[in-house]
């Protein structure tokens, strides 16, 4: 019987930071629990980071996870934005190294390839594919299920961009090139 190994998934958002927590045996995948941290659009940007570090370290506690896969965002459009939204990132991977969990790291192209089998898939695709591939009696919330899908992606063997040859390639747009 092989023992399973509890995977944390982490969607990042200023707003809402999506968590999803799955237990991986073998090739069989449980769904533990998932849900998401979400800040008061209120704050300052100092306390959103300290919700977020704060709300992601009790998950992490909670459920103690051994390993961790985090959604590597791509914002083009606004740099504010991207700025932003990096530093909400930072602050999830913060709370994972600070637990000396291992990270890896996915693009949303190579989520969604794992897990609804094309890079182009819509939200509500990935929806759906979670719900089934952890036989969920509902469809999460989109961060929940962006999450739980990053997850996913990590326990079918990904090993993040540390994984991939990226001799001679660049990023464009969330994808190798």
């Amino acid at each position: 019987m092989n023992k399973a190994i509890r995977i944390l998934g982490i969607d990042p958002g200023l707003r809402s930071t999506g968590f999803g927590v799955i237990d991986k045996a073998g090739n069989t995948l449980a769904y533990v629990a998932s849900g998401c941290v979400k800040t008061d659009a209120e704050g300052s940007l100092p306390q959103r980071i300290k919700t977020i570090l704060d709300g992601l370290v009790e998950i992490i506690a909670t459920y103690g996870p051994q390993q961790a896969a985090v959604e590597i965002v791509f914002v083009n459009v606004n740099p504010q934005s991207t700025l932003l939204l990096g530093q909400a990132r930072g602050a999830a991977i913060s709370a994972l190294v600070t637990a000396n969990l291992p990270v890896a790291e996915y693009t949303a192209l190579q989520v969604k390839q794992a897990v609804v089998g094309h890079g182009k898939a819509a939200k509500e695709q990935v929806q759906a594919m979670v719900a089934r591939l952890l036989n969920l009696p509902g469809i999460p919330s989109s961060d929940a299920a962006d999450a739980l899908a990053c997850a996913i992606a990590h326990a079918h063997g990904g090993q993040g961009m540390g994984g991939l040859s990226t001799l001679g390639r660049r990023m464009r747009n969330g994808r190798l090139v």
